[in-house]
């Protein structure tokens, strides 16, 4: 007879499944979720109805996953997250029809608004499903060492994403080249759909730790705002409202800059939005295994003060080789290690039991600054005229201006919660870290993708 595996085997397993669903993902993101912004540019959005797709994100996404928290109190997580996974990969069948509707000019001026509509479906099943999803991750992965976990599943995902984007981007490139814009569209699109689905078995065979909620752990968003300043998870999620508010009035039209403004190819687009991948996925083992001993909130800090100046590097030179070497790496090494730090931060500061309302809840804060900010670059990049600069590079001035503005007055509010050790000589730190740990972390994550190739030859 079969010996039960135990609950720390199940989440051994458990992990390692995680991590190879990420893989799915990334390709789903790589050939989909990259190109929707270049998809409505290609079948003749206006330039505010490409920054309203970030808008739509920013608010039915956080506001799908209030719904999703509350399902949590009726179902098993692995079940809202398989039933919603399935229902988002449906939608990029709706892309491929109006892809062959574009092809066939067919209702063409009504299709950007079918985009906008269908892309506002995606985004709310995504988001039914990351409460329990989050929540889930969270009581499969040890605390101790969730720096380092989440920094290998990042590593990994990000490496599959930037090599098949950069390849969708190459494949576009020769459709286009040969009049055939619209079926490269389809093509990428329908392995979009391919990968979600697969995504599913995963979902399915992955263990899941009971979790039962009770009435007492809820609470209405109301409360959640009249406390948010009293308690150090609350400034949090107001920093972070506002930070997506400021990044998001520029983040919303860096499609627009690139392909209509500079005029470059998918190809060039594509390398330029994923030159810093390589050096993200390097840092990545620096700042987990920082974020493990130092705290994620000294992350938090460093990585917030390099973000600002990110929208002012875009508009100094317009060179590909400044765009690849200069913005987009400082943007992507910062990314890595802020997406880290924040996702650590929630766990951090929330019990397990309160984690799904309260990402819920958090993720809505941020999907209302979302929302207003790129919102408000809609609107700016329709109705602003200056003589003597571009619009859209007052945009960006006022985007890096307004980032700074809430980094040095909120991250002084808030604080870690773990007991961690004093960070006291940088030098010494950044040596051993990225030296010592980050070779070390390279090599496990290259014998950790050996591994996910031969799982993947198997399938």
């Amino acid at each position: 007879m079969k010996q039960k595996e135990s609950p720390r085997e199940l989440k051994h397993k458990a992990r390692r499944l995680s991590i190879k669903e990420g893989i799915f993902a990334s390709v789903k993101n790589s050939f989909g979720q990259s190109y929707i912004s270049p998809f409505a540019i290609a079948i003749n959005a206006s330039n505010s109805l490409v920054a309203f797709l970030t808008s739509v994100s920013g608010i039915f996404g956080p506001l799908s996953q209030l719904f999703g928290s509350k399902l949590m109190r009726r179902h098993s997580r692995k079940k809202i997250v398989t039933q919603y996974v399935f229902l988002e990969s449906l939608v990029w069948i709706s892309f491929i029809i109006i892809a062959i509707l574009f092809y066939k000019g067919i209702i063409v001026s009504v299709l950007p608004f079918l985009v906008l509509l269908f892309f506002s479906l995606y985004i709310i099943f995504g988001n039914v499903a990351y409460p329990p999803w989050f929540s889930w991750i969270g009581d499969i992965v040890d605390k101790k060492y969730r720096g380092r976990w989440f920094s290998k599943r990042r590593l990994i995902d990000g490496f599959v994403l930037g090599i098949l984007t950069i390849v969708a981007a190459i494949f576009l490139d020769v459709f286009r080249e040969r009049n055939f814009l619209m079926l490269g569209f389809i093509a990428l699109f329908s392995l979009a759909f391919i990968f979600r689905v697969m995504s599913i078995s995963i979902f399915k065979n992955q263990y899941e730790p009971k979790l039962k909620l009770k009435k007492e752990d809820y609470f209405s968003f109301w409360d959640f705002l009249k406390k948010s300043r009293k308690n150090n998870f609350g400034r949090f999620s107001i920093f972070m409202a506002l930070l997506n508010f400021a990044s998001a009035i520029s983040s919303s039209l860096i499609a627009v800059y690139l392909l209509r403004y500079l005029g470059f190819n998918y190809l060039t687009y594509m390398v330029i939005i994923s030159a810093g991948g390589g050096f993200a996925l390097v840092s990545l083992a620096f700042w987990g295994k920082f974020a493990d001993k130092y705290g994620n909130y000294k992350v938090l800090g460093i990585t917030t003060m390099m973000l600002p100046i990110v929208p002012i590097l875009w508009i100094l030179n317009d060179s590909p080789i400044y765009l690849i070497f200069v913005p987009f790496v400082i943007h992507n090494v910062a990314l890595a290690g802020f997406g880290l730090s924040t996702t650590n931060f929630v766990y951090d500061n929330v019990n397990t039991k309160k984690m799904g309302l309260m990402i819920s809840y958090h993720n809505l804060l941020s999907g209302i600054g979302v929302f207003l900010g790129a919102g408000l670059g809609a609107l700016l990049i329709k109705y602003l005229q200056f003589d003597f600069i571009e619009p859209l590079l007052a945009i960006f001035i006022l985007s890096a201006f307004l980032m700074m503005v809430v980094v040095f007055w909120w991250i002084p509010e808030l604080k870690e919660v773990r007991k961690t050790e004093k960070l006291k000589n940088y030098s010494n730190v950044f040596k051993e870290l990225i030296i010592k740990g980050g070779a070390a972390t390279i090599s496990e994550e290259i014998h950790q993708l050996m591994a996910i190739k031969t799982y993947l030859k198997e399938k």
